[in-house]
């Protein structure tokens, strides 16, 4: 059975128009609030401890900070959010449809943004248990928004941009973390001009202003704008064409769907859709996806599980990070709230040059290098940086503070200009329309458990910022991006291919073990750039 649908091939075949560069704005708004809502909790939980858990008579020369476990179930509770919505909406969005579960995710991430600026009461306990009540089901919100963004993306956009597309979607989270740098950066100085300041030294209790408590709420509450704004236009979107047709098997609806936004004629063929649905019944948990796209699934799951142990210590453990850098104050030496300015302002610097370009260069280069070098070469960039650092740490933090910043800022460039970004596009693209969002969901579920363990494993490494754990930490973070290189080998490439004949639903029925002959194939280009990175890292690592 050929892939000759016709419209799929118009899919494929589209100019790039309006209606893409909307679905982009509409998809990536989603995702820009996922990114502000996840990591304006680094900016404001330092600010939380002193207003909370000050104790003047344990520790009255020490600034409150949140404890431990109080500090991990804060940073973390969305994660667990996440990974469960991601798995239900994924779910859902096969079953019910894209467009049909899509709004909903919206709407309970722009309530809980809100509630999470409240709280049932003003001692620590019921300040701390409503914020993490309300930002799981933020996060569960914020879950769906994973698969179904992609998974809309892949099936509206055409098969020469498809990745790039895709990849601008995703990079809408490198602005959301711009934004909740700034933002906490341009509240907390608008409240430093407002109410005056003295440092922790100088006197503990007017360190931290009872206003304060203001600024941490309106900072939470302002991540209900974004996904607000976007929500009429989320709803007009119609099902994607692949859905309609290959799940629903509504060919008439299919094409007038499709040649409304594209403005072109297409043909229902309503037979050919039948039969190609009926060619492809097969379930999740069948042998007949395992023997096609097992491979397949093992991979996107273990290289993005990988990615984000890494790449969620890197950003959640910033705030931590940044004393030791340098790049802010001691803590007793400044007020709370210039504290919270210097934490956001070094978050929003580093996210601004390491982090936003690297989404980019993504978007840039992926229909020209590809997916899979993308991932090998950010995946073993992230390992050299990070163990540099950790190797290098105390050299680093007190004697060259400047490279210190600029390997870590080059951690985050080749996280986005690598793994980052292909973890997010290779499962919408790699997995049949039947199953597509779910198996992203998986995907991105694995990712977040890996997550967790940065939030609640490698993090604890960071908080009381010395100089043997913070190195154990990244040097551990440069192990598990390696091995997400060599997980890497279970993916294939998808570049320039249309999703049927990726998946195998045009009939091509060896695509489960493709990966395997490309790794085959890849062995030698891999092989000289294995070299030429070892190169790198004996120069970078010799005493001059």
């Amino acid at each position: 059975m050929s892939n000759s649908l016709a419209v799929l091939h118009a899919l494929d075949s589209a100019r790039t128009q309006w209606y893409h560069i909307t679905a982009i704005i509409i998809a990536g708004m989603g995702f820009f609030t996922d990114a502000y809502d996840l990591f304006c909790i680094s900016t404001i939980s330092k600010l939380l401890g002193r207003l909370y858990y000050y104790d003047p008579v344990g520790s009255p020369e020490k600034p409150g900070k949140l404890p431990h476990n109080v500090n991990n179930a804060v940073v973390g509770v969305a994660l667990f959010g996440t990974l469960t919505g991601q798995l239900v909406f994924g779910w859902l969005g096969d079953k019910l449809g894209r467009k049909r579960v899509y709004g909903f995710t919206l709407i309970l991430m722009v309530v809980c943004a809100i509630c999470s600026g409240l709280s049932f009461g003003y001692s620590p306990k019921a300040v701390i248990i409503t914020l993490c009540f309300f930002r799981f089901w933020l996060g569960f919100g914020i879950g769906g928004d994973y698969p179904l963004s992609a998974t809309i993306m892949s099936e509206y956009a055409n098969k020469k941009t498809r990745g790039a597309f895709i990849a601008a979607v995703f990079a809408m989270q490198g602005m959301g973390i711009i934004f909740a740098g700034l933002v906490s950066m341009i509240l907390s100085k608008l409240f430093l001009l407002k109410y005056e300041t003295v440092s922790f030294r100088e006197d503990p209790v007017r360190s931290t202003q009872r206003e304060a408590d203001f600024l941490w709420r309106i900072v939470l509450m302002l991540g209900a704008l974004p996904a607000l704004l976007t929500y009429y236009w989320r709803m007009k979107m119609p099902e994607t064409g692949r859905y309609t047709a290959l799940i629903e098997g509504n060919a008439k609806q299919a094409a007038a769907d499709m040649g409304r936004v594209l403005e072109i004629e297409i043909q229902e063929e309503a037979d050919k859709v039948a039969e190609f649905k009926a060619a492809n019944e097969y379930s999740l948990w069948s042998r007949e996806f395992f023997d096609r796209h097992g491979l397949h699934l093992i991979g996107t799951m273990s290289t993005w599980f990988l990615l984000d142990i890494a790449f969620y210590s890197q950003n959640l453990t910033q705030k931590d990070i940044f004393p030791a850098m340098n790049l802010v104050n001691k803590d007793y030496q400044v007020s709370a709230l210039r504290e919270m300015f210097e934490t956001s302002r070094a978050m929003f610097v580093v996210a601004l040059l390491g982090t936003f370009p690297g989404y980019w260069f993504t978007v840039f280069f992926i229909e020209r290098i590809g997916r899979y070098i993308i991932q090998l070469v950010g995946f073993f960039m992230m390992s050299l940086f990070m163990l540099i650092i950790g190797i290098k740490y105390e050299y680093l933090r007190d004697d060259n503070k400047w490279l210190f910043a600029v390997l870590y800022g080059l951690t985050f460039f080749f996280a986005n200009f690598g793994p980052n970004s292909t973890t997010f596009v290779l499962p919408a693209e790699l997995f049949p329309t039947r199953v597509r969002s779910t198996c992203h969901a998986m995907s991105a579920a694995a990712g977040k458990a890996g997550a967790m363990i940065g939030a609640f494993v490698v993090a604890t490494y960071t908080l009381d910022g010395k100089a043997n754990e913070i190195r154990v930490a990244m040097i551990t973070m440069a192990c598990t991006n390696m091995l997400g290189f060599f997980c890497t080998f279970l993916v294939t490439e998808t570049k320039g291919r249309s999703l049927e004949e990726i998946s195998g639903e045009d009939g091509d029925k060896f695509q489960g073990i493709r990966g395997a002959y490309d790794y085959m194939n890849l062995q030698a280009l891999v092989a000289k750039e294995v070299a030429f990175f070892n190169a790198m890292y004996r120069i970078c690592m010799s005493d001059d």
